[in-house]
């Protein structure tokens, strides 16, 4: 796979993408992930990939000309006369926007089958109406409202790498993580089996794996239910 990432703070990627997981999947060379200055893309001396918006109103408003270039420059668009895209190259754009479809576990795992992924991280008082034209997608990470659209777009990639096969040292882990059965997790633990006088359940010291399984069964739908009772009513449980 591969992303790319448009922003105008690209130092803010450095660490996250340097770090942990994401780290090592580039370096297997599971995933390629480039960030991108916008202001790359500007055309006056002060590189400016931003304006005050028509009309009036507070704030400044993301220009449209850099995006569209760097979109060209991806060969994603056939040629600045159209918006149309280019089939020459399997490519999906996504908008980070508050207004965006809420991003959820199905959602991720869509995403982790794209070949190339375009991220454009929004930001000040929003987006050139025109370029939601250009995206195929637009996402939200939840229902508050962030400086800019960086910190979603690392959400997004951390939650789509990790599915990539290979990524994680043990693929069959990802099955039983929270949302991807439709319910929370069980709770984990690991030693030691006793810590000031509390303990780990006895059951998972057993030895039994048919009792274990039931017990991590019964447990995820004890805290499903209590924390997370919507996600029951959507299975009809």
């Amino acid at each position: 796979m591969r992303i790319d990432i448009l922003t105008l703070f690209p130092g803010m990627f450095e660490n996250v993408l340097g770090e942990s997981m994401l780290k090592r999947a580039q370096g297997k060379g599971l995933v390629e992930i480039k960030v991108h200055d916008l202001r790359d893309w500007t055309s006056d001396s002060h590189r400016s990939a931003d304006d005050k918006p028509f009309g009036g109103g507070a704030g400044m408003v993301m220009k449209l000309e850099p995006i569209w270039r760097a979109l060209e420059e991806l060969k994603v668009l056939r040629s600045p006369l159209t918006a149309k895209r280019s089939t020459k190259r399997a490519v999906k754009v996504v908008l980070l926007t508050p207004q965006g479809k809420k991003l959820d576990q199905r959602s991720v795992k869509k995403l982790a089958k794209e070949k190339h992924l375009i991220l454009i991280c929004g930001h000040y008082e929003g987006v050139d109406e025109r370029i939601r034209e250009l995206a195929d997608e637009e996402i939200s990470i939840g229902d508050y409202i962030l400086t800019c659209g960086e910190l979603p777009a690392m959400v997004l990639v951390d939650s789509v790498v990790r599915l990539i096969p290979g990524v994680l040292g043990d693929d069959e882990s990802v099955k039983f993580e929270s949302f991807e059965s439709g319910m929370l997790e069980y709770p984990q633990y690991t030693r030691p089996a006793e810590f000031k006088g509390r303990r780990v359940p006895q059951v998972l010291t057993s030895g039994d794996h048919k009792k274990i399984e039931e017990w991590r069964m019964a447990e995820a739908l004890k805290r499903t239910r209590e924390r997370r009772p919507d996600l029951l009513k959507r299975k009809g449980r």
